[in-house]
């Protein structure tokens, strides 16, 4: 290996770092994109728990069908929404 092959490529490896310095996320953008996804991912699941409940207490007697089953719908719901966030943004 010649020496001005040498330092082309570690010119080109410095360089590559210095970008990867450069494009890394910060602390704020990490904690942003934290809470993001804990928004993405709660808000379906806890409407859907508040939502059944409520259609729950429509009914005569005890009865906890509509809650189970749209917390369950909301965890889907969320488990979608982080999903797709994340392959759009990572």
């Amino acid at each position: 290996m010649n020496d001005e092959k040498w330092r082309r490529e570690v010119h080109r490896d410095s360089e590559r770092l210095k970008g990867a310095e450069r494009e890394r996320r910060s602390l704020l953008a990490q904690s942003v994109f934290l809470g993001t996804l804990s928004v993405l991912f709660l808000v379906p699941l806890i409407g859907g728990a508040y939502l059944g409940r409520w259609l729950d207490g429509l009914s005569a007697g005890y009865s906890v069908r509509w809650t189970i089953n749209l917390i369950i719908l909301g965890l889907a719901v969320g488990v979608f929404n982080v999903y797709v966030f994340i392959r759009k943004n990572w």
